[in-house]
């Protein structure tokens, strides 16, 4: 699974407005997903891809954790994290190495410090090792 994140800045900028970093235009976003839609349907076409989805952003997030036995539910954006999971492509190749190669096409070159993280799906309790 590759993981991209972002933060609600991120998702601010895509919507049109501006903070600390600037908007992102309607050219840009367009980009932005014909790039994402370019890289999937080529994965799709090579029989690599499983699955691929975007996350709302993380205003619309509740966090739901027990204490003392009690759900707390707190809303997104959530202070302690500047970065939640923005969205996952998930595939199924030939090597690890192949998913890191495939990870590296979804890094945006223009937003500097972007990331994304690989990570293989677990099958069973002896992948939790």
């Amino acid at each position: 699974m590759i993981m991209l994140y972002g933060s609600q800045r991120d998702y601010d900028a895509m919507a049109g407005h501006s903070s600390d970093r600037p908007a992102m235009t309607a050219e840009q976003v367009a980009a932005m997903h014909a790039h994402m839609g370019k890289v999937h349907q080529d994965l799709a076409d090579a029989g690599e891809l499983v699955d691929a989805q975007g996350l709302t952003a993380p205003v619309h997030a509740r966090r739901v954790q027990l204490r003392d036995g009690t759900p707390m539910i707190t809303d997104g954006p959530y202070p302690e994290t500047q970065e939640v999971l923005a969205g996952y492509t998930v595939v199924e190749c030939a090597s690890f190495d192949r998913a890191v190669e495939i990870a590296a096409t979804l890094v945006n070159p223009d937003n500097p410090g972007e990331y994304v993280d690989v990570r293989p799906v677990a099958e069973g309790v002896d992948d939790l090792a």
